[in-house]
């Protein structure tokens, strides 16, 4: 999928689901949806009409492990 793809992304579909140790406080969280075809979407918790950040998986992937390593850790 090319970068035009993903920026007119339909999220209507999105399944948003939160990290379990986000807790219920309304603290400051995003929600991911990885149930759509070729994309993954990230959104503030706190605005679910807001914007989104869409990612292709591999994107998505790379994100993940540079966490993972902790590379991006102060």
């Amino acid at each position: 999928m090319d970068r035009k793809d993903l920026t007119a992304a339909d999220l209507a579909g999105a399944a948003w689901r939160k990290s379990i140790l986000s807790g219920n406080n309304g603290g400051n969280c995003v929600e991911v949806a990885t149930n759509l075809p070729g994309i993954i979407a990230v959104r503030d918790s706190k605005n679910p009409n807001g914007p989104a950040l869409v990612f292709a998986p591999g994107e998505w992937r790379a994100f993940l492990g540079g966490v993972r390593l902790g590379e991006f850790n102060e």
